[in-house]
């Protein structure tokens, strides 16, 4: 009797993250068209310090188009407004600011969690409830760990830790690259935004990035 072959594994998915908004801007105009140049998983809205109900009201202009695209809507922080603006959920940074937002978002909301610099720590995030962890992201001071870091770490998530694991690209280049390691999502940094070519043509590479990525996968699935 032949062996039963392993399912194939899930296509690797984008994770877009927007521009620090105070309210809504040029980059956002276009946000249900721009969505359609790639298959994005999930949004990060990046709220500016401003008062809360500039907040909402930017969260809820933006939520038909992403949310009507298939696509989940978490805030960076503010885990108290989720309620009150029809967000999916919350991001948040560290152990501590995810056991805070828990009580909030469970169980009905997503609770993602980054900040984690230890093997330690990722593996507490998800005994705690985290729903995915990322890896990769810069730190307050803008430095993240080197490309060979994230591709070990995300190779270790991938293999023992159930929750999906998210990595940051910090560039175009790096998106397959992180495919191929092992990230269920890839995390679409400010070169979505800063591209010459526009935010639509990034992102149209970045999902053609992850198709290879599949492609490179399933062929050597194939062979095995």
């Amino acid at each position: 009797m032949a062996a039963k072959s392993a399912p194939p594994r899930p296509m690797t998915r984008l994770y877009l993250v927007t521009p620090m908004l105070g309210g809504l801007q040029a980059p956002m105009a276009n946000f249900a068209q721009l969505l359609a140049q790639a298959d994005v998983a999930a949004v990060l809205v990046r709220l500016g310090t401003t008062d809360q109900p500039t907040m909402i009201s930017t969260v809820k202009t933006l939520a038909p188009a992403i949310q009507d695209k298939g696509a989940a809507l978490l805030l960076e922080g503010h885990a108290e407004l989720i309620a009150r603006s029809g967000a999916d959920g919350a991001h948040v940074s560290g152990l501590a600011a995810l056991s805070d937002a828990l009580p909030t978002l469970k169980p009905h909301r997503i609770a993602g969690v980054g900040g984690l610099k230890t093997r330690h720590d990722s593996m507490t995030a998800g005994e705690l409830g985290a729903d995915y962890v990322l890896f990769g992201e810069p730190d307050a001071s803008g430095q993240r760990p080197s490309l060979e870091a994230i591709i070990e770490r995300l190779q270790w998530l991938d293999e023992l830790f159930e929750p999906p694991c998210v990595g940051f690209a910090g560039a175009l280049d790096e998106v397959e690259t992180l495919a191929r390691a092992g990230a269920d999502f890839v995390m679409a940094g400010d070169f979505i935004w800063t591209d010459p070519r526009g935010a639509a043509a990034a992102l149209m590479e970045a999902g053609q990035a992850l198709r290879r990525a599949a492609a490179s996968q399933k062929a050597g699935a194939d062979q095995g």
